[in-house]
């Protein structure tokens, strides 16, 4: 007899008589956040059409993953339970976060989630704070490297990784950006987003971004909102609040809705929203330092910054760059004027300058991202040139009818 405390085996899943395509790879999506799931959703629709892989999904442990299996079963796809998904082998394993990678079989790829190599890690004891995503306690367990594959957006990312976690550095590979891709892809869409979101001729579209934790702008967010209520003429303005997913999870939709919604004459973004269309459309970016508003560098729209916490954020990023760029918010002149004080002293070149921070590989994401999957898969790329597409485009903006 077993005994009690051995730890299950693999659960090895023979096709049987009732698959049809038995010599299927199985490829698992691991998803922590609904951050997560964005990216992660990019990179399996590499997969369609090719008969020769199906992929299902698992919820892993994570802080914000509040309403993720919800979200993957609406979607009609296969999702696992944690506790299955770890005693089953896999092919290929994707992953953008680290809780829990450790107990996966298969060879796995890791993901970037945001822009920039941005964040630095939570403090610890001492004084070393690695860039989140890039230490060994996100990328070893037990002394020895997890991922089969780390895949980066920018060359400069190498460096962080020779500081950070060495040992890492054969299995990274720089393959670029797909929100980078996506936005440059679709920059010329800019006035039928306009149009689909209800924006009218002369009216200005102000974004306000907000990533989550202390440094935040939604930690100061009942300072900000009332100034943009007040100080914004509701004839010549139009303004919508984007909130990190991170904070609905914690929150709950029910509370940000009861904080936020209806209130101020500011429309609340949902989280599952697209942002990157609203990124296009806007002509002015309030944000902080998270990757919205690093991503902002790649439209025409100034940016403002109401909030940016240095001692928290990689100082050889592109987004100290534009921190170091970019006007601030002050609490001494109206809005009116310190928009109008961006656009002035905004030029176009110094923020693409930003922007060549995000990618090394402009519009090169696609062709690399699928090439690397497939060699882990152990398998041919598909005979055609995976294109970039273009982003959807946007509901209404809070039910206005242009």
């Amino acid at each position: 007899m077993p005994s009690k405390n051995k730890a299950p085996g693999p659960v090895r899943r023979s096709p049987g008589q009732w698959s049809t395509l038995p010599e299927c790879r199985r490829v698992l999506a691991v998803v922590h956040t609904h951050v997560y799931w964005s990216r992660l959703r990019e990179i399996v629709s590499l997969f369609r059409a090719d008969l020769r892989i199906q992929v299902v999904f698992t919820v892993a442990p994570h802080a914000f993953n509040g309403g993720l299996r919800e979200l993957l079963r609406g979607l009609g796809g296969t999702v696992l339970p944690w506790s299955e998904a770890v005693r089953t082998d896999f092919d290929l394993v994707l992953a953008a976060g680290s809780q829990g990678i450790e107990q996966i079989r298969g060879p796995l790829v890791r993901l970037p989630h945001g822009a920039g190599a941005i964040k630095l890690s939570r403090p610890v004891e001492g004084p070393q704070r690695s860039v989140g995503g890039y230490g060994r306690p996100y990328l070893t367990w037990a002394g020895r490297v997890v991922p089969a594959a780390i895949a980066l957006a920018h060359r400069s990312e190498l460096q962080l990784l020779a500081s950070g976690c060495p040992e890492a550095l054969p299995v990274a590979e720089v393959i670029g950006d797909s929100c980078h891709d996506r936005i440059a892809a679709s920059l010329h869409l800019r006035e039928v987003y306009r149009r689909a979101l209800g924006l009218r001729t002369g009216e200005s579209f102000v974004l306000v971004s907000s990533t989550w934790g202390l440094g935040s702008s939604f930690n100061r967010l009942d300072a900000l909102l009332p100034r943009l209520a007040a100080e914004l003429p509701p004839d010549r303005f139009r303004t919508a609040l984007l909130v990190h997913p991170n904070v609905w999870a914690n929150h709950s939709r029910w509370q940000l809705d009861a904080w936020l919604s209806g209130r101020h004459g500011i429309h609340l973004l949902p989280p599952e929203t697209d942002w990157r269309q609203l990124l296009i459309a806007a002509d002015y970016v309030i944000g902080d330092h998270g990757s919205v508003t690093l991503y902002a560098t790649m439209t025409q729209a100034p940016i403002l910054l109401a909030r940016f916490p240095f001692q928290d954020v990689n100082p050889d990023s592109a987004a100290v760059q534009l921190a170091r760029t970019a006007p601030a918010l002050s609490a001494a002149h109206t809005l009116t004027d310190q928009l109008a004080y961006a656009q002035d002293r905004y030029r176009p070149e110094d923020y693409a300058a930003i922007a060549r921070g995000i990618s090394s590989e402009p519009g090169c994401f696609n062709r690399k991202a699928r090439g690397l999957l497939y060699r882990v898969l152990g398998l041919g790329e598909p005979a055609y040139e995976p294109a970039t597409e273009l982003l959807d485009v946007p509901e209404l903006l809070g039910g206005r009818r242009p």
